[in-house]
């Protein structure tokens, strides 16, 4: 077997083992050098290349516009969430019911896009967290959710990106969140099991105790 058989072998490993190398976004130190009309121009060129390629028909009436609309969606829409501009808005509020007990959302649809292929990962995120005195807007969790799935994600990556973001943004260790997704990188290609689902968990502070964690866990329908 020679070197590049080798990296090869490697390559398709870690693709096809979903292994995480980071737990920040690997990008490079120019990401946000060219703005957004830019970039869209720039991959619309490289994706009508693909499809030539692969030898589709651009002068067809169905797909001469889709470099454009591919490009326009990567950057606009399901990778919107690698520019820091799109950063939702934090504004933390006095806790002035003193409501001590968790706050749960669950159910947060989300879709992102596996970075190993960039095929879909569709899902259900769960929060909750125990406010230190100050408490966010509920739909600001949700786009917090969001905008770290609208980027190349590995599920354990996500999970942990938004647990730590809630941390910082809410002032507080007591941060739960689960997440149950399917990916097609597994259903689509590959095993190809449409059945399974993939559950990470990232919990903090008081959500480290058994009764904590297992309260979150009954409102979200887990487990116990």
């Amino acid at each position: 077997m020679n070197h590049s058989e080798v990296i090869e072998i490697a390559i398709d490993e870690i693709g096809d083992n979903h292994v995480m190398t980071s737990i920040e976004t690997p990008l490079r130190e120019d990401a946000f050098e060219l703005d957004d009309d830019l970039k869209v121009e720039l991959i619309e060129e490289k994706f009508r290349d693909i499809m030539t390629i692969l030898g589709l028909d651009l002068n067809d009436d169905s797909l001469k516009g889709t470099p454009h609309r591919v490009a326009k969606m990567y950057v606009k829409e399901i990778f919107s969430g690698l520019n820091p501009a799109n950063q939702p808005k934090i504004a933390l509020f006095e806790n002035k019911y003193q409501y001590n007990e968790m706050l749960v959302e669950k159910d947060i649809t989300f879709f992102s896009n596996c970075e190993h292929h960039f095929v879909p990962i569709m899902g259900k995120a769960h929060v909750a967290y125990i406010s230190n005195g100050k408490v966010i807007g509920l739909s600001k969790i949700n786009r917090i959710v969001q905008y770290f799935s609208k980027r190349p994600q590995v599920q354990e990556r996500l999970t942990i990106q938004i647990a730590n973001y809630l941390k910082e943004a809410l002032q507080t260790e007591d941060v739960a969140v689960v997440i149950d997704a399917s990916h097609l990188c597994v259903s689509s290609r590959g095993i190809q099991d449409v059945t399974s689902s993939t559950v990470t968990s990232s919990y903090h502070g008081k959500f480290k105790e058994d009764q904590t964690r297992n309260e979150f866990l009954k409102y979200v329908g887990i487990g116990c």
